[in-house]
């Protein structure tokens, strides 16, 4: 199920963040992605978007592939599918 214009803009919201790398990146998977994102993958990017702005900036840049606080969500494979978009050059 695809997510609603309300839930759309706030992720799009929590999505701007205080690191313009970050920003840059997260504009670029919400340009290619936005119509076929659903319910399950926003909420991996309300997780991702939890995080402070470095560990969410290692996990986007490849530096980590999974931080503490979502040990257990990022071996699942929507969160991998997910970074891997996010990863997208």
């Amino acid at each position: 199920m695809n997510l609603t214009t309300a839930a759309l803009y706030r992720l799009k919201s929590d999505a701007r963040r205080g690191l313009l790398e970050n920003d840059l990146i997260l504009q670029r998977f919400f340009t290619r992605y936005t119509n076929s994102l659903d319910v399950e993958t926003g909420a991996v990017l309300t997780k991702l978007f939890a995080l402070e702005d470095n560990d969410l900036m290692d996990l986007l840049i490849g530096r980590k592939d999974s931080v503490e606080s979502l040990a257990t969500d990022s071996q699942t494979d929507i969160f991998k599918t997910v970074l891997q978009q996010l990863r997208e050059k």
